[in-house]
């Protein structure tokens, strides 16, 4: 009996940490696109569709033609927004790779996955 109850922990577990692992490596592709050098612009959003697009751009605008070339990221981060801004930004992400738009956990899973060089 013992036996079986320690065999069912042990998989149990081992089932968990596979699961861990098939996390960790979806979370590897979907973010190491993200440059590791630079700066990262982390925008924490809530209730922003009037003013969203034209501050993104703003800040894109730098990144892409700008002379601030340090600046490499930006990840907006909703805070449970209940306009539009998470959409609009969503629409702006297809866009631009530089641009991320996640929930403030994922943000935070973003920034430990980044790769250092």
């Amino acid at each position: 009996m013992i036996e079986f109850i320690l065999n069912t922990i042990f998989w149990t577990l081992a089932i968990y940490g596979f699961f861990e692992i098939i996390k960790n490596i979806i979370n590897i592709f979907t973010y190491t696109n993200l440059q590791s050098d630079g700066i990262y612009l982390i925008i924490a959003v809530k209730n922003q569709e009037e003013k969203i697009e034209g501050f993104l751009r703003s800040s894109l605008f730098k990144i892409l033609y700008g002379k601030e070339d340090y600046l490499k990221n930006i990840i907006v981060a909703d805070l449970k927004s209940e306009d539009r801004t998470k959409e609009i930004a969503k629409k702006m992400e297809i866009e631009y790779d530089c641009l991320r738009v996640t929930n403030w956990k994922e943000c935070k899973d973003i920034i430990d996955n980044v790769n250092e060089t």
